[in-house]
């Protein structure tokens, strides 16, 4: 049992490399960050008794980020509604920038690195003009039909 302590000790601290303040490891390497902690440039904050909020804030290292947000009500639940924005130098010295919004509707960032989707092939796409200038024709209404319990059978 002492030496399964001691391996796991030597594999824990072997696989916990020393990552900087606002970095990750990823593949060993530190990434998204520097090793050593970022001074805060700018920071503003803001919450009101309402539930509303806002803040914003540029670090040294080149990251920077903003958000706001308001309480509303929901059917008979109520959640926040936020929108921001953040930015930061990638690995590879790309500035990146995603804006969002958060809502009923889920989170949707928006950012030119994030990936889009294909264009439609102009089959597909003809197909789908062709269906949307085509509606199909209404559809009779039909009686439902009306099963009845069998009856037993008896002998006269």
């Amino acid at each position: 049992m002492y030496r399964l302590a001691i391996f796991s000790a030597i594999v824990a601290s072997a696989y916990s490399a020393a990552v900087g303040v606002g970095g990750a490891v990823s593949g060993g390497h530190v990434v998204g960050g520097d090793a050593r902690a970022a001074q805060i440039l700018r920071l503003e904050s803001d919450i009101d008794p309402e539930g509303n909020f806002h803040y914003a804030y540029d670090t040294e290292n080149g990251i920077s980020a903003n958000e706001e947000g308001t309480y509303k009500q929901l059917g008979e639940t109520g959640a926040v509604v936020a929108q921001g924005g953040f930015s930061f130098q990638s690995p590879e010295g790309e500035q990146v920038q995603v804006q969002y919004v958060a809502d009923e509707n889920g989170y949707q960032p928006v950012g030119s690195h994030l990936p889009t989707a294909p264009p439609v092939p102009p089959a597909i796409q003809r197909s789908l003009d062709y269906i949307a200038a085509h509606p199909p024709a209404a559809v009779a209404e039909t009686r439902p039909q009306v099963y009845t319990r069998p009856q037993p059978f008896r002998r006269t």
